[in-house]
């Protein structure tokens, strides 16, 4: 029975800048930075006690090892308190947003890394 995700795969063009978005701009910390056969691995989250990480890896150099996977962003929504805060400070980090809104669910936004892929952002305790 699968009881947790463990580790999201993102498949990044440029691994360092990814990495310093990542922990400059969103405030992630860096779990592991290890290579293995020549392929780099980044591990990267919110902090070091979450169970669910993000792992950065080469996409081209994944391209050329699986072409048959799928390195798509995939869509994620991360949970945040003080939303309305969170906003204003990635705008003032020149982090790309988009509007903030309120649904019956909360407010959200979402928001681009530095490959111009996007991701959601919901008010949740």
């Amino acid at each position: 029975m699968i009881h947790q995700i463990g580790q999201i795969m993102l498949y990044v063009n440029d691994q360092d800048e990814a990495v310093k978005f990542w922990t400059e701009k969103i405030g992630f910390v860096v779990l592991k930075d290890e290579e293995n056969h020549g392929m780099r691995m980044i591990e990267i989250a919110p902090s070091k006690d979450v169970q669910t990480s993000f792992v950065l890896h080469n996409k081209a150099l994944i391209a050329q090892m699986q072409p048959e996977l799928n390195l798509g962003t995939p869509s994620i929504m991360f949970y945040a308190e003080n939303v309305e805060a969170l906003y204003e400070k990635f705008k003032a980090k020149g982090i790309t947003v988009g509007d903030l809104i309120t649904i019956p669910a909360g407010k959200l936004f979402n928001f681009a890394d530095s490959e111009n892929n996007y991701f959601a952002l919901i008010e949740k305790d």
